[in-house]
């Protein structure tokens, strides 16, 4: 192993996988040698280091410097570096300047003889999907200011320590426009400052005189985005109308046109969705745990023996070339797979069938503005139960697009006020919300059609899953109902009953929530009030069992019990007690007990849910945050 140059325990920030991921910032115990920059766990009672949590070959790095703290930072960040590789940016805070100083010049001698270093870098932060300093928003944007001669550092960093560099005119504007965003009240956004383009990812005839035609595969431009579904663009020939947001996918994403990439999809939805198909050969491409990185997952089936999936990660060479297990080098992803297509080239297998989550037809579309389905284009083949309004139907909407129906019975719901709500609940978008497609209130029983989604409840879901159970999976699982709520949370939106049972399972296994303000419109006197034995006692925190005072706080107590629904894989909370002794148990401060799947840091996640004064709760975005943090430490190298 090569000699320590360098070590100390330092900050470092989280890599954002996504454009709105959120931040956290961690102690890691750093060890520099000539080969890797490492960074390893650290125990500050035995002053040691434990496992090791990621590393940098140092070939790989392009440049080192120093970054403009940000404003208002506390002490533990005022002297923030960045080292920038083939990954992009991993940002670290010294403790102070001599610090900084000695990691900037050992790391720059060490780098020294690199190819392809940079000649310019950007001086502030990558947040939220764009760089601070001059708002471009790929990560891998040319810096905006150059190097300082002869690589020095150390002019660099005094200049910082006394005064900031002069800010540039996008600074100036960016300092200007920064310190107070608007709160997400609504989904209305401004017009765009700059013209963007998309591809249609699928046909789309007008079904309004607003609406503009999508044709696959060409090129539109955004003119303003009215709301998350729709946005208004133009064509080749200068039309202009709306589109839906969700058939097309921005420009120069080169990967969305390719079968074999399936966005967004964890590991584990890899394998389902890989043994679904069952196909020797079968093969996906995924992003992987690291971000800017991607992997090939690959089933493999031998006679007579159960198959098997085999995850390999696209490796980069220092040239910036592309390969898979043996090194069989390409200048881009799609080349390395048209090759493999053929060659299995230290592969298991060749990748011989695509397999992909891309639906084959598109997402079902009312026109812009529209709300009302035609009941005549609705078909019932089969019915799923009997939920709180009456019956649930599984049926086709225009012959083609699956769908869930809601047949109303006439007494159950406030429907006015609901047929008003549901113009609202249809703007809802998001990956891990159940889509309202429309409503049908031209006759008696209304219908309420929503997507529908193959394998049913969560609860049911859970109760039959295989065993042993993936740990990773049910926090998987928890992770896309976080998100859901998040949004739900950012959008001012009260679910009022969050439970397994109002969570349903798509075929990847992806986790959606579901009838999320319906509670709302129940005229049921049991179910709405926490003496009879519908209303979701065992869901329900305090101040909703005491006096009906629902927010978004009573939901992340509700989810602190689904999380435990997911960990004992389905059991009634409380199952010893009546709703009568719940209530008075509840409030006296009873919690529920660990599940023998949850380790101590789950739990711990469960019980800041339940803490009584709904101000002491996290919010959502700060428990997505937290699992989000757990399952990148699990699959993190």
């Amino acid at each position: 192993m090569a000699d320590v140059i360098l070590e100390e325990v330092l900050l470092k920030r989280s890599q954002q996988k996504k454009k709105t991921s959120p931040l956290n910032y961690k102690e890691r115990q750093f060890v520099l040698t000539s080969e890797k920059l490492s960074y390893y766990d650290y125990d500050p009672e035995k002053d040691k280091r434990k496992s090791l949590k990621g590393s940098v070959d140092v070939e790989k790095i392009r440049f080192v410097e120093t970054v403009i703290p940000e404003e208002n930072a506390i002490p533990e960040r005022h002297f923030p570096f960045q080292i920038i590789y083939d990954e992009g940016p991993l940002y670290v805070f010294a403790k102070n300047e001599e610090s900084r100083k000695q990691w900037i010049r050992k790391l720059k001698n060490v780098v020294r003889f690199n190819k392809d270093l940079a000649q310019k870098y950007h001086p502030w932060f990558w947040v939220d999907g764009k760089w601070l300093c001059c708002q471009q928003e790929s990560k891998q944007a040319m810096g905006c200011r150059k190097i300082e001669p002869k690589n020095s550092a150390f002019t660099h960093s005094r200049r910082i320590s006394r005064k900031p560099l002069p800010p540039t005119p996008l600074e100036r504007e960016e300092k200007i426009l920064r310190p107070l965003p608007p709160e997400p009240t609504s989904q209305v956004l401004p017009p765009l400052a700059t013209e963007e383009s998309v591809i249609a990812i699928y046909d789309y005839s007008s079904n309004s005189a607003l609406d503009l035609q999508l044709i696959k595969g060409d090129q539109y431009t955004v003119l303003e985005k009215p709301d998350a579904n729709w946005w208004k663009a133009r064509n080749k020939y200068g039309q202009e109308g709306f589109i839906p947001s969700n058939y097309v996918t921005e420009a120069g994403n080169e990967f969305d046109g390719y079968d074999w990439y399936c966005k967004g999809m964890s590991r584990n939805q890899a394998e389902s969705l890989l043994k679904k198909e069952n196909k020797d050969g079968g093969f996906l491409v995924r992003e992987s745990s690291k971000p800017g990185k991607f992997t090939v997952s690959l089933y493999t089936k031998v006679t007579g023996e159960p198959g098997t999936c085999r995850h390999y990660n696209i490796c980069t060479a220092p040239q910036g070339q592309f390969y898979l297990a043996e090194k069989h080098f390409f200048e881009s992803i799609p080349e390395l797979i048209n090759y493999h297509q053929h060659n299995s080239a230290g592969l298991v297998s060749r990748l011989k069938y695509i397999v992909s989550n891309k639906n084959l037809r598109a997402p079902a579309r009312l026109g812009y503005g529209e709300w009302e389905i035609d009941p005549r284009q609705l078909t019932f083949l089969k019915e799923l139960g009997n939920g709180q309004f009456g019956v649930v139907k599984y049926g086709k909407w225009q012959g083609v697009n699956d769908v869930a129906i809601k047949m109303i019975k006439e007494g159950s719901m406030s429907e006015d006020d609901f047929i008003e709500e549901a113009k609202v609940m249809m703007k809802l978008q998001h990956t891990n919300l159940v889509q309202l497609y429309g409503v049908c209130t031209k006759q008696r029983p209304i219908f309420i059609v929503t997507e529908f989604l193959v394998n049913g409840c969560l609860l049911n879901y859970l109760q039959e899953m295989m065993k042993p159970v993936n740990l990773v999976y049910l926090l998987e699982m928890c992770r896309d109902i976080s998100s859901g709520m998040e949004y739900l949370e950012s959008q001012k939106f009260i679910h009022r009953d969050l439970a397994a049972r109002n969570c349903l399972v798509d075929d990847c296994g992806t986790v959606k929530v579901t009838d999320f303000g319906l509670s709302r419109y129940v005229l049921d006197d049991e179910y709405t009030s926490s003496a009879g034995s519908k209303f979701p006692v065992r869901w329900s925190p305090p101040e909703v069992l005491l006096y009906c005072k629902f927010s978004s706080k009573s939901d992340v107590w509700a989810f602190g019990v689904l999380m435990w629904e997911v960990y004992t894989l389905g059991k009634m909370p409380y199952e010893r007690f009546n709703n009568n002794e719940i209530v008075e148990k509840v409030t006296a401060g009873l919690r529920l007990y660990r599940p023998q799947n949850a380790n101590e840091t789950i739990y711990t996640l469960m019980k800041n849910c339940w803490h009584e004064k709904p101000e002491e709760r996290p919010s959502f975005h700060e428990i997505h945050s937290n699992i989000n943090d757990l399952l990148y430490e699990l699959q993190e190298d």
